[in-house]
């Protein structure tokens, strides 16, 4: 007769049977490629040869190039505006649609599926039919205002998805008993809708402006002249010039900056959901 085992009683590694252990073993393998790149990338940048891919010598130096080399600073200026305009657009709009939604009866479904559409389609196949459609067909020139267009078309399913994680929590009745109490549509919206879905609201305000920041594959074909962020990060990559050492500093300022803002995003969607 076997000996029963307490309630408590966790198995060691070595007793997990050959599935969870190839289970397990396919995590750390596919978290280390995700993060094994963003670490040497870290390390690199204070490395003193960091063309060279061997670590050694550390310093700060191309941090404190950064300040004296400063052709990277319109690109991001132009990256911040267009991923603020992108944000802001997508709130709006995400807000409209992501407080509508629950409230529709039939085709719920579709409607959604139709909206988030664009998650499922490649980045290029977006930005070579903006492009021949708006360049080629309409004839007109890209710039500002076709890169807002082609952020806005990826960053909007996003911030949407945002706003329906409280969206679809929010008890409508709340609304019914507003209206009985006199208060109109805006009143209901702003005393009650609003403060509930705030936290979805902005959440998908952050993740549309990272989204625009940090895009390229769309922009490629959309810039027209103009230089983004991640495009002049990409040229000085392939480029190979002497530049190419401040890209290791740069990124890894832009990946802490981002961290934080998705922190904050997660922090409000799910981190405050029993307050």
């Amino acid at each position: 007769m076997s000996k029963a085992l307490p309630l408590n009683y966790t198995p060691s590694i070595s007793e997990w049977p050959i599935w969870k252990k190839l289970g397990a073993l396919t995590g750390i393998l596919a978290l280390a490629g995700i993060y094994a790149p963003i670490f040497w990338l870290m390390v690199m940048s204070v490395s003193g040869e960091p063309l060279s891919g061997i670590p050694g010598d550390f310093t700060g130096q191309w941090y404190n190039a950064l300040a004296t080399n400063t052709n990277w600073l319109w690109p991001l200026w132009l990256s911040v505006l267009l991923g603020i305009a992108v944000a802001l657009t997508s709130m709006v709009c995400a807000t409209l649609v992501g407080r509508a939604i629950p409230r529709i009866r039939h085709g719920k479904s579709a409607i959604l599926a139709v909206t988030l559409l664009p998650l499922m389609i490649p980045g290029v196949v977006v930005g070579t039919a903006l492009f021949l459609y708006l360049r080629v067909l309409l004839g007109l020139k890209m710039g500002m205002w076709s890169l807002f267009a082609g952020h806005l078309v990826w960053s909007f399913p996003f911030a949407l998805l945002a706003v329906l994680v409280v969206a679809l929590r929010f008890d409508t009745r709340l609304l019914e008993s507003g209206a009985d109490l006199g208060a109109n549509a805006w009143q209901r919206f702003r005393d009650i809708e609003f403060p509930l879905l705030k936290d979805g609201i902005i959440s998908g305000g952050l993740f549309a402006f990272l989204l625009s920041f940090n895009e390229i594959a769309r922009s490629i074909y959309l810039r027209g002249r103009i230089e983004t962020l991640p495009i002049y990060l990409w040229q000085q990559a392939s480029t190979k010039t002497s530049n190419v050492p401040l890209i290791y500093s740069l990124n890894v300022i832009i990946l802490i900056v981002s961290t934080v803002i998705v922190g904050i995003a997660f922090w409000l969607l799910f981190g405050r959901r029993d307050k």
